[in-house]
């Protein structure tokens, strides 16, 4: 089953500050890869990965795209 970094999140319980104490990431950065203005680098993918059980495939990283100074 797919899910967004988000929903993850929320299945388990989580605050977004929890969720970056976790995974080792300033809560900033966490809001970034929910909102999928940056994405985690390896350290944090892996993380999540074994902290949380799920496959790499099953996460979603979504990059929304700017058009006209909005996002999409």
């Amino acid at each position: 089953m797919k899910l967004t970094l988000k929903a993850l999140r929320v299945n388990y319980g989580l605050t977004q500050r929890e969720m970056s104490n976790i995974v080792g990431c300033s809560i900033e950065s966490w809001r970034n890869y929910e909102n999928g203005i940056t994405v985690p680098n390896n350290k944090v993918v892996e993380k999540i990965i074994t902290t949380f059980k799920v496959n790499y495939n099953d996460i979603i990283f979504s990059r929304r795209l700017r058009l006209n100074g909005s996002l999409t």
